[in-house]
């Protein structure tokens, strides 16, 4: 659906505003006409714009690519900087799967009382954010020892985008995978 914006007069009571361009003059009724507007001001002027069409140089022109370091989160904004174990299930028909991700001593609770409370689990890169909120933290003697996050891919096209996180998440972070 295309949209289409059209350019109406704007109408004002300022006093030296008394020439109405010859091209407005029946708009401008118009409107008032069609709107039962009681407005007995004077119309504003104006004055004609030049447009100077920009030139692009095809020769210069080069897509930009941003990219973002992988990173995990566990508050929105605040990245994680532990490492994580990372262990890997998949279906024997390769549908569907599950990423397990365990943090010993996660650098979320030094900063989660700061500036809040875990939300979720985060996973972003350059093509957007894997998000899961099945987080679950593990405690010691009453102090907070690690953080568990799985990850449910329930699509092979889930699991190649997950796969794609990963490969930049590891050559980020110096990971590397192993096979069992």
């Amino acid at each position: 659906m295309a949209t289409t914006f059209h350019s109406l007069p704007f109408c004002s009571s300022a006093p030296n505003c008394t020439q109405q361009p010859r091209c407005l003059a029946g708009i401008v009724s118009c409107v008032h006409q069609s709107a039962r507007s009681s407005f007995a001001g004077r119309s504003l002027h104006l004055p004609h714009l030049k447009w100077t069409p920009t030139k692009l140089r095809s020769q210069n022109a080069r897509p930009v690519m941003m990219t973002v370091k992988p990173k995990i989160q566990f508050i929105q904004g605040i990245d994680e900087q532990t490492i994580p174990d990372v262990k890997l299930t998949k279906s024997r028909d390769g549908t569907n799967g599950m990423a397990i991700f365990k943090f010993d001593q996660p650098s979320v609770f030094d900063a989660s009382g700061d500036v809040g409370d875990i939300t979720g689990f985060y996973m972003i890169d350059e093509e957007g954010v894997l998000q899961s909120v099945d987080v679950s933290a593990k405690f010691v003697n009453g102090k907070p020892a690690g953080v568990e996050a799985k990850y449910v891919m329930r699509t092979p096209k889930d699991w190649d985008r997950f796969m794609r996180f990963m490969e930049r998440y590891s050559e980020a972070n110096g990971l590397q995978f192993i096979k069992k």
